[in-house]
């Protein structure tokens, strides 16, 4: 009787041996499956950390995108960079004027209509209107229905200030404009003079007041009226005094 009770137990333990021995070989054979179930929750994490991370980068991207470009000239120069969402992502100014007005005003992360509000407003800018100077605004984008937009509103904010005119310009006069070192609005003024004016250079318009552009238009305007038939060249946008007309160049 006992020897048949020790036969028993020795099963048991040869069995209890047999599954360890088992369970080492499968683990041996599938190179450690059980650890790397272990750490699964952890390479889940890690994809969704990357995924978040993605997310952010494309985000940031889409943000700091300018999709549409304010010039406002008038004697400082001034570039608003704006987004798909209509806040200002740079502001850029394109002479010593214009980088003097823009490091004293708040305008990047903002609608673009209270940026443009805040420059209008400024001292210079109201001063140098009031003493009868020209403003132009120009816009310009890859999107142009937001630009077109844009253009509306701006046209419907300066409907009654005197001496500001209103354009819509097409990328490659941005292009352009950059390459010759003007912002958009004050290079097409430039184009327009230089058309009067074949010998004028980028360099001579650089300091001048849009109003100084403008009547130097006018003038070679009105000199050569006087000598052809129809007496009239250019595009003639902007010309002239008094209340702000509101022109669309319509080359985009």
């Amino acid at each position: 009787m006992n020897e048949k009770l020790q036969t028993a137990f020795s099963q048991v333990c040869a069995e209890a041996e047999l599954k360890e021995h088992t369970r080492t070989c499968l683990a041996r054979q599938t190179k450690g499956w059980t650890k790397q179930k272990t750490t699964m929750p952890y390479v889940k994490y890690a994809l969704i950390g990357a995924v978040v991370l993605l997310m952010m980068f494309t985000g940031h991207n889409v943000y700091f995108t300018a999709t549409a470009k304010i010039s406002i000239d008038i004697n400082p120069s001034i570039e608003l960079s704006v987004n798909r969402f209509n806040q200002v992502v740079a502001v850029n100014g394109y002479n010593k004027d214009g980088e003097a007005l823009a490091s004293t005003l708040s305008l990047r992360y903002q609608n673009y209509d209270d940026a443009l509000d805040k420059i209008v407003k400024s001292d210079t800018i109201n001063a140098m209107l009031t003493e009868d100077e020209v403003m132009t605004i120009t816009v310009t984008g890859s999107d142009k229905a937001q630009s077109r937009k844009i253009l509306a509103q701006i046209e419907s904010h300066t409907a009654d200030q005197a001496n500001t005119y209103c354009y819509h310009a097409s990328d490659k006069d941005v292009v352009e404009a950059h390459e010759a070192g003007l912002s958009f609005g004050k290079y097409r003024a430039f184009l327009e003079l230089k058309s009067l004016v074949p010998d004028m250079e980028t360099d001579d318009v650089q300091g001048m007041t849009m109003r100084e552009i403008h009547d130097l238009i006018h003038e070679h305007s009105s000199s050569d009226d006087e000598e052809t038939v129809h007496g009239h060249h250019g595009h003639g946008n902007g010309q002239g005094q008094g209340n702000g007309r509101h022109q669309r160049n319509n080359n985009d």
